[in-house]
C-alpha cells in the first residue's frame, strides 16, 4: 500500500519539544525528497522543512535553529524534531514525498498530525 503515516503530534507547552515521525510504504523512499508542511487554521499550507534524497536540507525562516529534519532510509522514515515550540507553531503537520521523473513529478501526502502549542 502506497502511503505516508505521521505520528508524534500532540499538545505541548510553549518552549517544549516534540518529534514527528513519518513512515513511508509502497515507494522507493531513498529516491524521494521528503518534506514537512503545516497548515494553521485560516492559513495556507507552507513548507516547514525539506530533506532531499542526498540529505540536503532547507527550512522555513521562522523555524531555523529550532527544528531539525532528518531521514533514516533503512527505516523508510523521516523525522521532524521541534524544539522551543511557540504558539504560532500550532498547525496540522503533513508529511510529503516527492520524486521528479523524466516526464512527470510524483508526490504523496500523509493524513496529517495536529500539533498544538499552548499553556
Amino acid at each position: 500500500q502506497v502511503q505516508l503515516v505521521e505520528s508524534g503530534g500532540g499538545l505541548v507547552q510553549p518552549g517544549g519539544s516534540l518529534r514527528l515521525s513519518c513512515v513511508a510504504s509502497g515507494i522507493t523512499f531513498s529516491s524521494n525528497a521528503m518534506g514537512w508542511y503545516r497548515q494553521a487554521p485560516g492559513k495556507q499550507r507552507e513548507l516547514v522543512a525539506e530533506i532531499t534524497s542526498g540529505a540536503s536540507t532547507k527550512y522555513l525562516d521562522s523555524v531555523k535553529g529550532r527544528f531539525t529534519i532528518s531521514r533514516d532510509n533503512a527505516k523508510n522514515t523521516v523525522y521532524l524534531q521541534m524544539n522551543i515550540l511557540k504558539p504560532e507553531d500550532t498547525a496540522v503537520y503533513y508529511c510529503h514525498a516527492g520524486r521528479r521523473m523524466p516526464s512527470t513529478y510524483l508526490e504523496l501526502w500523509g493524513q496529517g498530525t495536529l500539533v498544538t502549542v499552548s499553556s
